[in-house]
């Protein structure tokens, strides 16, 4: 079991980016669409990215269907995507 991380996906964005904190959840924009999983894909696939991890640290524990998910990541998370 790892941290768990609190996102709103931004969908059809110009380009996959953190966008920084709203309360005490993380905004993230990503290119992809919301359509068939694509834009979950793309956000596992960028938290991986991002923190230089396998992508199978990252899953989505919550909120599949939603733009707000709960991202459980299986490698402690540096201080700039701690909760403020």
């Amino acid at each position: 079991m790892g941290e768990r991380l609190r996102v709103r996906v931004i969908p059809n964005a110009s380009r996959d980016e953190i966008s920084g904190w709203q309360e005490s959840v993380l905004k993230i924009k990503l290119q992809a669409v919301p359509e068939g999983g694509r834009a979950n894909r793309a956000l596992c696939a960028f938290l991986a990215r991002t923190l230089r991890c396998a992508r199978r640290e990252v899953r989505i524990v919550s909120g599949e269907k939603s733009r707000e998910k709960v991202v459980e990541i299986g490698v402690p998370l540096p201080g700039i995507l701690r909760r403020p």
